[in-house]
C-alpha cells in the first residue's frame, strides 16, 4: 500500500497536472481532494494540450481510476463540458472516473451570488473566478449545500428550489445590477444532472480504505496552491478550501498517518493571478519578459498571472506547513536567457530581517532581501538528463536545496510530459 500526496506550494498554476500526468504510471489510483472549475490543470502530450478543470490528472492512463472526493465541488454544466471534450479519447469513464456522494455542488445561483458579492466590492474585490466556488463552500460549512448523494433522492428538485430561492434572496441584498435569465441557467444545469447521473457514485472514504487494505497505490492531487489556502494562505486573497496536506486527509478520508511522500511543485519563479500581496512581484521588462516566455495565462480564466523572482521565504513556509519530502521544480526552461537571476531568502519586515513568513505581506510591510545568482543562456528544452543542464542551472537548484533542505527531484524543462528530467 502506498499513499503519496502532490500539490503546489505556491498561489498555483505551479504544473501540477502535468507531473500527476508523469507519475500515474506508478499508481492504481489518483484521488482530487479539493477545489472545483476554478482549477486548471495542463496537460501536453503527442502534441495536444489538455486542460482539466476537476477531472483528476490520471485520466489519460487506462489502468488508472481516477476519483473525485468528497472536498472538492462540482459545477455539472462545466463537467459535462469537460467530459464532452474526452469523447474523442474514447476513455471509459464509467469505469475509470468515480464521483464522492459526499462532493458538493455548484449550482447557477452560486456562480451569480459569487458575482454579485464580486461586483458589491468594488475596488476591494479578491480576485474571484467567479465560478462560483466561493458560495459552494460556504453553503457546505453552513449546512446548507447540496451533494451529488442528492442527485439520487426522490426529493432533490424540492432541494434544489429550496436553497436556490434563498440565493435569490441573496442575491437582491447585494443591490448590483446583476442580468440574468435563471430559467435558461437552470434547464441547462438539469441537463447536465442527467449526464452526471450516467456516471458512478461511490461512498469515496470507503472505497479509499478497501483500496489500501487491498495495497492499492494511491495519489491524492491538489488543486490550487499552499498560499492560497483559506487558512495559511495570504488571506482574505485566498481560495475557500484548504489546499495543503490537510486537505487531502479531510477531502477524501484518509487518516493523516496513512500518507508517506509529499511531493511539493513550485516553478522556477513565481506566479500569482488576480488580486492579493506578492513581495517579489516585477513590474519592469524582466517580469514582462517572464510572462511571455512562460506563457503565463491562466488556462481556465485567460487572465495574465503576475510574475517575480523565486521566493524562498514563501516557499520554505509551504513546504514546512505540508511536510513536503520531495520537491519538482517547474518551468527551469522560461529562465533561460537572463543574465543575472535573483532569489528572496528573507524580509525586511517592521525594520527587522526576517526568514519566516509573517502575517501580514502587504507591500507597505515587507520588503524582500535577496541574492544574485549568474544565469545561463542554453536552450535546456532538448536536455534528457541531469547532466545535459547547464551549471548555473544546476547550482540554482543546490542553493534551493540548501535553503529548504529538501531534494529537487524533478526538473520540468518544457510542457510536454516528455520535457521532464529526474534527477
Amino acid at each position: 500500500m502506498t499513499v503519496d500526496l502532490l500539490l503546489g506550494l505556491q498561489w498555483g498554476d505551479e504544473g501540477k497536472g502535468k507531473i500527476v500526468d508523469v507519475l500515474t504510471s506508478k499508481y492504481d489510483i489518483i484521488a482530487r481532494f479539493q477545489g472545483g472549475p476554478n482549477a486548471g490543470h495542463t496537460l501536453e502530450f503527442d502534441g495536444i494540450k489538455h486542460v482539466l478543470r476537476t477531472i483528476p490528472s490520471g485520466i489519460f492512463h487506462k489502468n488508472a481510476v481516477n476519483i473525485i472526493g468528497n472536498g472538492v465541488v462540482i459545477d455539472p454544466v462545466v463537467f459535462q463540458k469537460e467530459i464532452e471534450g474526452l469523447e474523442k479519447f474514447n476513455i471509459d469513464l464509467k469505469s475509470r472516473l468515480l464521483i464522492s456522494r459526499k462532493a458538493h455542488l455548484i449550482l447557477p445561483t452560486h456562480r451569480l451570488l459569487d458575482a454579485a458579492s464580486e461586483t458589491a466590492k468594488g475596488k476591494a474585490k479578491i480576485g474571484s473566478t467567479l465560478k462560483g466556488i466561493g458560495p459552494t463552500y460556504m453553503d457546505k460549512t453552513g449546512r446548507n449545500g447540496l451533494r451529488v448523494g442528492d442527485i439520487e433522492l426522490a426529493d432533490f428538485k424540492e432541494r434544489y428550489r429550496h436553497l436556490a430561492e434563498k440565493h435569490i434572496e441573496m442575491i437582491d441584498f447585494y443591490k448590483v445590477d446583476l442580468q440574468y435569465n435563471l430559467a435558461e441557467l437552470e434547464e441547462e444545469f438539469f441537463n447536465a444532472i442527467e449526464e452526471l447521473k450516467k456516471l458512478q457514485f461511490i461512498d469515496s472514504e470507503a472505497y479509499l480504505t478497501q483500496a489500501m487494505k487491498d495495497g492499492k497505490s494511491i495519489l491524492c492531487e491538489g488543486a490550487q496552491g499552499s498560499l492560497l489556502d483559506v487558512d495559511f494562505g495570504t488571506y482574505p486573497f485566498v481560495t475557500s478550501s484548504n489546499t495543503t496536506a490537510a486537505g487531502a486527509c479531510t477531502g477524501l478520508g484518509i487518516a493523516p498517518n496513512k500518507i508517506q511522500e509529499v511531493f511539493g511543485i513550485f516553478k522556477a519563479y513565481a506566479t500569482r493571478v488576480g488580486s492579493g500581496p506578492f513581495p517579489t512581484e516585477l513590474f519592469d521588462e524582466t517580469g514582462k519578459k517572464m510572462a511571455e516566455v512562460g506563457r503565463e495565462f491562466g488556462s481556465v480564466t485567460g487572465r495574465a498571472r503576475r510574475c517575480g523572482w523565486l521566493d524562498l521565504v514563501a516557499l520554505k513556509y509551504a513546504i514546512e506547513v505540508n511536510g513536503v519530502t520531495e520537491l519538482y521544480m517547474m518551468k527551469g526552461d522560461v529562465l533561460s536567457g537572463f543574465e543575472t537571476l535573483k532569489i528572496c531568502t528573507s524580509y525586511i519586515y517592521q525594520g527587522q530581517e526576517i526568514d519566516h513568513l509573517p502575517y501580514n505581506i502587504e507591500e507597505e510591510n515587507v520588503t524582500p532581501v535577496y541574492v544574485e545568482k549568474k544565469g545561463w543562456n542554453q536552450d535546456i528544452s532538448n536536455c534528457k538528463t541531469y547532466e545535459e543542464l547547464p551549471v548555473e542551472l544546476k547550482e540554482y537548484v543546490s542553493f534551493i536545496e540548501e535553503q529548504t533542505g529538501v531534494p529537487v527531484k524533478i526538473i520540468s524543462v518544457g510542457p510536454d510530459r516528455t520535457q521532464t528530467i529526474s534527477k
